[in-house]
């Protein structure tokens, strides 16, 4: 059988039009240099900033410093078995961390594997740690409350969903407890909590996820922990990997997400540390000249989506940061002021004097203002801050003088009240509604006549009052957030029927003790 010339050359040039060529083509570099958690690679041309990289060992690193002949790689494991000589590949991905419903409840470290003991994850995707924040037209106005459970932080210096207010204070002033409180707090309000460790003692993570179990507040909350034993890099990468974690609930679930990062302090020492080694050129107290960017790229993720655009949700951040002698005015906290829509400022000498929070409130302030606040709390501290501002400022005065006119007096004395109103303990949350009928007996004087040893006592023997003998009323301020003017005069009504009704059992006591 023979076959015609022109079929042969068919069936060749059909057979090469089919022809592909595969290739699977790797980076390779050689490790030329190694030390103190920094490698010096030659090679891997086409690698990405913060590109992951693979030892030949096992571990990882992060593609830092492209240079014109190597490449710095920050090594985000240990490196005592990597030597020179050692291959290098690049694996063609950002650094990103899995992310999922799976999250929930876990603790993992700055690249999302798990720490728990608790088993692998089921993550549903990944997504790269550093992506770009939402333009403005993705973004609406901050109006919804984040209810943090603290009297003198939702009354006078309000968080909304979508907005990065700053903590700031010395060390063991309560900064912590302040943001473990508020995951407590979002219990019941369908927010994702993020909490994210940058160099702190492995113990202090411990207690915090101790804390957060003993609450039942584990189930909507997922711990990222990257400890003080860990290298420069894993601190760097966490609060990036944090927010990647929780973007992923606001952007694919519309969700709103709580994100804190404790503390951006620590993660600029780590990025400093990482700069040094690589040879950047340091700027102001040795840190690098980007120092700046590194937090403003990482807070401005912070966002409310759009409802019409984006379908909503969104991504609140409470960053933490330490200062020194309470100078608010160093490097770093400037910076982080600068960036944020507001600070929480928690002095020392008021936490030292049993005040509790130790907010002071001449410097803290929220530039969402009572945009973020329900109606009722509105109206109810709308002269709170004000006055409690005036009281402390008299407070110093009153100390060099002794001859004070009555009016001063009434302000001192309504002004000590207001402070016993506001103090609280630590895992002790109160709903919105007993925060606005505890504010409102202060401003509204009807704790003037009451010892100030006996204010505590007196709001929450009314508040138990109001609960047993009132609770459609308690419902119906819970349920619309109002406190209209008749709802007032109920309320006022219902201040005077206790009062009368305290009196009585005050007189009957004493009748007893005569007798």
């Amino acid at each position: 059988m023979s076959m015609r010339i022109d079929e042969i050359s068919s069936i060749l040039r059909q057979q090469l039009d089919q022809y592909e060529i595969e290739v699977d083509v790797d980076q390779v570099g050689t490790v030329i240099e190694v030390a103190d958690g920094v490698a010096q690679v030659y090679g891997l041309r086409g690698v990405m900033a913060q590109e992951l990289v693979q030892f030949s060992t096992g571990v990882y690193g992060m593609a830092f410093n492209l240079e014109q002949d190597t490449v710095g790689v920050v090594i985000m494991g240990p490196y005592s078995d990597i030597q020179s000589g050692d291959e290098v590949r690049s694996t063609g991905r950002i650094v990103e961390v899995p992310v999922g419903e799976a999250m929930l409840g876990r603790i993992v470290d700055s690249l999302g594997q798990p720490i728990d003991g608790e088993g692998p994850l089921d993550a549903e995707s990944s997504r790269p740690t550093e992506v770009k924040a939402p333009g403005v037209i993705y973004r609406e106005e901050v109006n919804t409350p984040v209810q943090t459970g603290w009297k003198a932080i939702d009354s006078m210096i309000p968080i909304g969903r979508g907005q990065r207010e700053l903590i700031i204070g010395d060390r063991q002033t309560g900064k912590t407890s302040l943001v473990i409180d508020t995951i407590i707090n979002q219990k019941d309000s369908d927010v994702i909590c993020v909490y994210v460790a940058v160099g702190q003692k492995a113990s202090t993570v411990a207690s915090v996820v101790d804390a957060l179990e003993r609450y039942d507040a584990m189930d909507h909350t997922i711990v990222v922990s990257a400890t003080a034993s860990q290298p420069a890099p894993q601190l760097f990468i966490a609060p990036y990997a944090g927010c990647a974690i929780g973007e992923y609930f606001m952007y694919e679930h519309n969700r709103d997400v709580l994100l804190i990062y404790d503390d951006l302090t620590k993660h600029a020492w780590a990025y400093r540390e990482m700069s040094l080694l690589m040879r950047r050129p340091p700027g102001r107290e040795a840190y690098p000249g980007d120092i700046f960017y590194a937090h403003s790229r990482l807070l401005e993720r912070a966002a409310k989506l759009s409802e019409e655009i984006m379908g909503g949700g969104s991504l609140t951040a409470l960053p933490i940061c330490e200062t020194h002698g309470g100078d608010i005015s160093a490097y770093i906290p400037t910076n982080l002021i600068s960036i944020t829509d507001g600070q929480i400022f928690l002095q020392s000498d008021l936490f030292y004097s049993g005040v509790r929070p130790a907010v002071d409130v001449g410097r803290s302030v929220s530039r969402v203002g009572s945009a973020a606040q329900v109606p009722a709390m509105k109206r109810v501290a709308g002269r709170l801050r004000l006055d409690l501002s005036q009281y402390r400022e008299l407070q110093a005065f009153a100390q060099f003088g002794s001859d004070l006119d009555a009016a001063t007096q009434a302000r001192l004395a309504r002004g000590e009240r207001t402070t016993e109103v506001l103090k609280q303990g630590e895992r002790d949350p109160v709903s919105v509604e007993d925060q606005a009928f505890s504010i409102y007996l202060a401003v509204n004087g009807e704790l003037d006549d009451v010892q100030v040893a006996d204010v505590p006592s007196f709001v929450d023997e009314f508040l138990r009052h109001i609960h047993t003998h009132h609770p459609d009323f308690v419902q119906r301020v819970r349920d619309s957030g109002e406190l209209e003017d008749e709802d007032a005069n109920e309320l006022d009504d219902i201040i005077a029927d206790f009062k009368e009704a305290q009196s009585g059992e005050g007189e009957a006591d004493s009748d007893r003790r005569v007798s």
